[in-house]
């Protein structure tokens, strides 16, 4: 029987499920240009990007009724991205301290 090699390969890790809170992350309204992180919920099938792309940082192009369209730099491209809100959430810059 040949190896599968299907979408989801090799993700048992990679999407185990991360305790959220009930519905903030639903409820966040995103801008053009606005930075995020592509973080998988495999709670939620629909709209679910490849998983090459979980933990990239990447801005929204595009803000669309359920999806944003996020360009994120891969080496000297930049791939379009289109996931649901529930696999987005802000970049939240560490702040910097000056001695």
């Amino acid at each position: 029987m040949p190896k599968s090699r299907g979408y989801r390969r090799k993700t048992r890790s990679l999407f185990r499920s991360k305790p959220r809170s009930p519905l903030g992350f639903l409820l966040r309204e995103y801008k053009v240009g606005d930075r995020v992180v592509i973080d998988v919920d495999s709670r939620q099938t629909k709209g679910m990007p490849h998983r090459r792309f979980q933990g990239s940082v990447g801005n929204i192009e595009e803000v669309r009724r359920r999806s944003v369209v996020i360009a994120v730099p891969v080496g000297n491209k930049t791939k379009e991205v289109i996931a649901r809100l529930e696999h987005v959430r802000p970049l939240v810059s560490s702040p910097t301290t000056t001695p």
